[in-house]
């Protein structure tokens, strides 16, 4: 059997035994890295190129999402540079304390050496956090957006630190890319002249590659980081999302290569191996930091625990500093300690699970619960006031499903969304719209739906749905739950979860385009037959 063969079947077996135990399948394709290492299979070529590629395609997402005024709030910037440098200096202390009895390549470092491994261990794993975010279905929520915005101002600082150190920073030519903004317009013009078959993923990977990587990169900047930026142009036009959503396959089958790139990498010497493994124990602490941070700008408990956690990994930006600091400041041997380091943080970073509640608990001695009025304006808890129907997810079946309630039934309704942007837009439409977590427990805590009859669960990600709908239940909510699913046997899942109404995304497309055609054809199709035919996702015509 050849590498490739053995790499493929690997990380396919290595996802599966992840999955069956409940383990993120990034997990899963780590360890099958390392196995495959063992048994002296070496990465191919084609490996690394899939690998970048994914990397590359996943920071283009990445900008398609992120609101540039993220960046600029106090708990993105302030968190990002407050800890870049408390914890190079921490982990620089650590080392020292360690060299000082002897300690493998930390008994021969000077001070510079140091703190350098320090601030290549300050860095979080893009990749990594923005996949975590992605199985929680949690990237555009509050803390989700949070942790995205540290990791920008993250790169950004890895490329001043190059630049300054005479690493490889860029060249003057690197000016010219302001001429991106304005030449933004273009894309945004052929984005919306391409159709919606394969040409619209074809040319995601031609922007994130071409303009964006390749440009980048010849000026001396970080290829991705110009993926990312390209993203960020494209972010406001009105096909983003599904620019998006159509790389999303792509993006995670590239990805797979990524992580067994990381564990076919190879294995340390026991010295480095013991260092490897001192800056691993240093997680829960960096952890523990970044949620101190963020709770001091405000944000819950909650939200700041499940943040740090998140973030609490070391990134493969790091090893970029490190093979890009000038020569002499590090022996040899520290590459290997830092990727070792990285690798085990993944698979550290990957034990909690989709919903770390735990974490939150064990911390709450050391960060208490702040009062309603000192939190942050976008983290505070759930009031829905005098609402006859909640729904939770407003995208396109939920504000249907919003406007049916409220026009055919005229209910009272309330909308509850994780994506900023979209709240603004739906209120800027007349619509209630709040802000807020569905997933999370402590929303639950204070009953808030106690009153509400009717809540519809319209979230994207099926897993959330059910996990709202088994909270919802277990704190004594004794309305009807609507669920929507999209296949058969999510539907089933719901209604043994407790809802008392399931609906297949697809069940009434066929009634719903019969009854559009009546309409057209100047047929009659009033009255309640037609009533009981139309779909939920449509109001009533006048």
């Amino acid at each position: 059997m050849d590498d490739a063969t053995a790499i493929l079947l690997g990380a396919l077996v290595g996802g599966l035994v992840a999955g069956a135990v409940r383990l993120p399948p990034l997990l899963g394709f780590l360890v099958a890295g390392f196995g495959l290492h063992l048994l002296g299979v070496e990465a191919v070529p084609a490996l690394g190129t899939a690998a970048d590629l994914g990397v590359t395609v996943l920071l283009f997402g990445v900008g398609l999402k992120l609101d540039v005024r993220t960046l600029l709030q106090r708990e993105v910037w302030a968190t990002a540079t407050i800890h870049l440098g408390a914890w190079s200096v921490v982990t620089a202390a650590v080392l020292g304390l360690v060299g000082l009895v002897g300690v493998g390549l930390a008994s021969e470092a000077d001070l510079r050496a140091l703190l350098l491994v320090g601030l290549a261990m300050a860095f979080s794993s893009t990749v990594f956090v923005v996949k975590v975010l992605e199985e929680r279905s949690a990237s555009r929520a509050l803390g989700g957006r949070t942790a995205i915005g540290v990791l920008v101002v993250q790169d950004l600082a890895a490329v001043v630190f190059l630049a300054v150190t005479g690493g490889s920073g860029p060249s003057w030519w690197a000016l010219l890319l302001v001429l991106l903004v304005p030449g933004a317009w273009l894309l945004h013009r052929v984005l919306g002249a391409v159709g919606h078959d394969e040409l619209l993923p074809l040319l995601g990977v031609v922007l994130a590659l071409v303009p964006g990587y390749a440009l980048f990169d010849a000026v001396g900047l970080k290829g991705d980081l110009g993926a990312l930026v390209l993203g960020v142009l494209l972010s406001g036009h009105r096909r983003a999302p599904e620019l998006s959503k159509s790389l999303f396959t792509l993006k995670d089958l590239l990805l797979v290569a990524f992580f067994v790139s990381i564990g076919l990498g190879g294995l340390p010497t026991p010295s480095e191996l013991v260092l490897a493994l001192l800056l691993v124990a240093l997680l829960p602490l960096k952890a523990l930091a970044f949620a101190g941070l963020l709770w001091l700008a405000r944000l819950r408990r909650r939200t700041s625990v499940l943040t740090g956690v998140t973030l609490a990994n070391y990134s493969e930006f790091g090893l970029i500093v490190v093979v890009g600091a000038p020569a002499g400041w590090l022996g040899e041997g520290w590459l290997t300690v830092v990727a070792t380091a990285v690798a085990a943080s993944f698979v550290v970073g990957s034990l909690p699970g989709r919903h770390p509640e735990y974490l939150v608990r064990a911390v709450r001695r050391v960060l208490p619960e702040r009062e309603r009025e000192d939190l942050h304006p976008e983290d505070r808890p759930l009031d829905v006031g005098d609402a006859q129907a909640v729904i939770l997810g407003m995208g396109r079946v939920g504000s249907a499903a919003y406007l049916r309630l409220r026009d055919e039934y005229g209910l009272r309704v309330v909308g509850l969304e994780t994506s900023r942007e979209r709240c603004e837009r739906l209120r800027a439409e007349g619509l209630d719209v709040v802000e807020g977590d569905a997933t999370d427990p402590e929303l639950w805590q204070a009953r808030p739906l106690c009153h509400v009859p009717i809540v519809l669960l319209a979230m994207p990600f099926h897993g959330n749905n059910i996990d709202t709908l088994r909270q919802l239940r277990a704190g004594g909510f004794a309305g009807t739950v609507a669920v929507v699913a999209q296949y058969d046997d999510d539907l089933r899942q719901a209604e043994r979860a407790g809802a008392a109404v399931g609906f297949q995304l697809y069940d009434g497309a066929g009634a719903e385009l019969a009854d559009r055609a009546a309409v057209a054809a100047g047929l009659d199709v009033s009255g309640p037959t037609a009533d009981a035919r139309r779909g939920p996702d449509r109001p009533s015509e006048p």
